[in-house]
């Protein structure tokens, strides 16, 4: 397994550890670390005395603005030298700019708390963390000057005493190479912690994408609203109006004529076309969803399967439209892959409300083994399910059951429910 930073390296075995590039690179990541402290310092102090100097001009309030924006830079440089010590990169926690501009990058960096933590930490590393810097590397120079360089300053002692403390350096300098690593390894593992970014740097860009999401949901639904009502008033008449007349057609031609043959196949034709079109209307947007509730819907589309489906679904009344719709397609979904890939004989869905949450159950006794990722729309209708903060789980074994679990909380911001509806059922419609 590689190792992916300098704590990992410390596990090596030692011939293996001298022989990497870690403690190389350890030493100058430290380097790196104090000369950008000291210079975070200089830079730090500048502007606070030229802040405190010009503090009844605007070019004082933007010395002070420009120290707390430091963090920024000093952060930016930070993630990059972690590089030396840590190959796993270091995400940057700020958001896009929304605007171009110098006033909406202040606005937004301002605002937020990544560049508050970045502050703090330039701080800690001016303050303290570039001082043990400069001793754990100074103390490294300090050895090998000391040992290496003792037969050239050391030219009193004989010269065999100078050999011998030239020769202890190399054990020594060798030792050294895991503090050094371990300091390395460990000032990046705090550098990591204090800059990450958190979960609710992001929470605004999630608020913003599920906000975007469930406007995209809500114009699809008024969109199927809309073709939903475009059939039915229109295709849908214009197919019962002419099935009537076809009829009406028949009855006026005699008995045994050629043209009543022809006449009877296009009513059968139009039949099939109405049934076909009915069938769109109920996959679009059902009707008795929005008249009577997702146990109407359920019962309907239940006795419409070619095998038999055992309904229980008790209800306080009337949900929410987002969950009724959610659900009610989720059902249809799930029913369908009972269909086509369970081989099952008979198949059940239950449901209630507990504590402000819809649960519904689809579970049939066919083979099992169902894989979400196998195409089956699972994972599409896990999408549309987290946009209502619902959770969709399966559980298929193979050889069977299949159970699927959906869940959706019932926001308590709705308006109170009508009078409680049940439905009990149990519909077997043979294909």
């Amino acid at each position: 397994m590689p190792v992916r930073n300098a704590l990992e390296a410390l596990t090596l075995r030692p011939t293996e550890f001298l022989r990497s590039a870690w403690p190389w690179r350890s030493l100058v990541y430290l380097s790196g670390g104090a000369l950008l402290g000291f210079a975070t310092m200089l830079g730090v102090i500048a502007l606070v005395l030229v802040g405190a100097l010009l503090s009844i001009v605007v070019i004082g309030l933007g010395a002070y603005v420009a120290m707390v924006l430091s963090g920024v830079v000093v952060a930016r440089l930070e993630r990059r030298r972690m590089r030396l010590v840590d190959t796993d990169e270091l995400p940057d926690p700020h958001r896009p700019v929304p605007q171009p501009g110098v006033r909406a990058w202040l606005t937004t960096r301002l605002r937020e708390q990544a560049t508050w933590r970045e502050l703090g930490y330039t701080m800690l590393s001016a303050g303290l963390l570039c001082w043990m810097d400069s001793l754990v590397v100074g103390g490294v120079v300090f050895e090998v000057l000391c040992t290496f360089g003792a037969p050239f300053y050391m030219l009193d002692e004989q010269l065999g005493y100078r050999m011998v403390l030239a020769a202890a350096g190399v054990p020594l300098t060798l030792v050294l190479a895991w503090p050094v690593t371990a300091w390395a390894g460990a000032r990046a593992a705090m550098a990591r912690a204090i800059l990450a970014p958190r979960a609710h740097d992001a929470d605004e860009r999630l608020i913003e994408v599920t906000r975007s999401r469930a406007r995209l949901v809500d114009a699809f639904e008024l969109e199927r609203r809309r073709i939903e009502r475009d059939l039915h008033d229109g295709a849908q008449q214009r197919m019962v109006a002419m099935s009537i007349q076809l009829g009406m057609a028949r009855l006026d031609l005699p008995a045994g004529s050629p043209a009543e043959k022809y006449l009877a196949e296009a009513q059968d034709l139009a039949k099939q076309a109405l049934t076909e079109i009915r069938e769109l209307i109920r996959g679009v947007h059902p009707k008795v969803l929005t008249d009577r509730g997702l146990a109407a819907a359920a019962g309907e589309v239940a006795s419409t399967m070619p095998l038999p489906v055992d309904l229980e679904l008790s209800l306080p009344g009337r949900l929410p439209a987002p969950v009724e719709i959610t659900a009610y397609f989720v059902i249809v979904e799930a029913l369908a892959n009972v269909t086509k890939h369970s081989g099952a004989t008979r198949a059940s869905i239950s449901g209630s409300v507990d504590q402000s949450r819809l649960v519904v159950e689809i579970r049939d006794d066919g083979r099992g083994g169902a894989d979400p990722a196998a195409g089956s729309g699972l994972l599409g209708l896990a999408d549309r399910v987290s946009v209502v903060d619902g959770t969709v789980a399966i559980a298929s074994p193979p050889g069977g059951p299949t159970v699927l679990r959906l869940e959706i909380p019932i926001s308590r911001d709705e308006p109170p429910l009508p009078a409680a509806f049940h439905a009990d059922q149990s519909s077997g419609v043979s294909g």
